[in-house]
């Protein structure tokens, strides 16, 4: 009797595993995964705005200086300028304060035109003056340009001249020319050093 009833449970198991087995095979096999599109390239990241070497040229300014100049009497002057890379690096920003008998503060914003290739200043101080100049990187000096009302009442030529530029010391000089450019004459000479 008990080999009866293993025999038979031996044969309902078996007769269920056929089931099961008969039931899979005829189950349809799940189709393929759908074809997927390839990946899609990234985009290059377009360029950070003034990220070209040219609009690095005036990083040299960026800092805290002191200035030291001879007056026209021949006394010794100096002033302080903080310099300043803001707006994403796109802007330098220039705050000088004259010491001494020079009581003159100002500001400046430099930046660098790609569509006019040049670098564009703008200048505003505390005895009312503004100026607006332009110019270009080149030989190792920054020389910026302006047409505009001289010392003497006739209209010429300005000139600001950033050279002997190194890490911690540059020279910079103010220019005039009442011929065109042919002659220049000095007014104004700092040297520069780094705080």
């Amino acid at each position: 009797m008990m080999m009866q009833r293993q025999a038979s449970t031996l044969c309902a198991a078996i007769v269920a595993l056929v089931t099961i087995a008969v039931a899979e095979a005829q189950t349809p096999a799940p189709p393929p995964p759908a074809p997927t599109a390839p990946a899609a390239t990234p985009a290059a990241a377009p360029a950070a705005p003034c990220s070209s070497p040219e609009a690095r040229q005036f990083d040299f300014w960026v800092g805290e200086w002191i200035g030291s100049w001879k007056n026209p009497n021949g006394t010794s002057a100096q002033g302080t300028n903080r310099v300043e890379s803001i707006l994403g690096g796109c802007v330098i920003h220039e705050n000088f304060e004259g010491a001494s008998a020079q009581q003159l503060v100002g500001k400046s914003y430099s930046v660098w035109s790609p569509a006019l290739k040049k670098w564009q200043q703008t200048w505003v101080d505390n005895s009312g003056g503004y100026l607006e100049l332009a110019g270009q990187f080149a030989d190792g000096k920054m020389v910026l340009l302006r047409d505009g009302l001289l010392g003497n009442g006739k209209m010429g030529k300005q000139r600001m001249t950033f050279s002997n530029i190194s890490k911690e010391k540059f020279d910079w000089d103010w220019d005039t020319s009442d011929d065109g450019g042919a002659t220049w004459t000095n007014r104004w000479h700092i040297v520069y050093t780094r705080k």
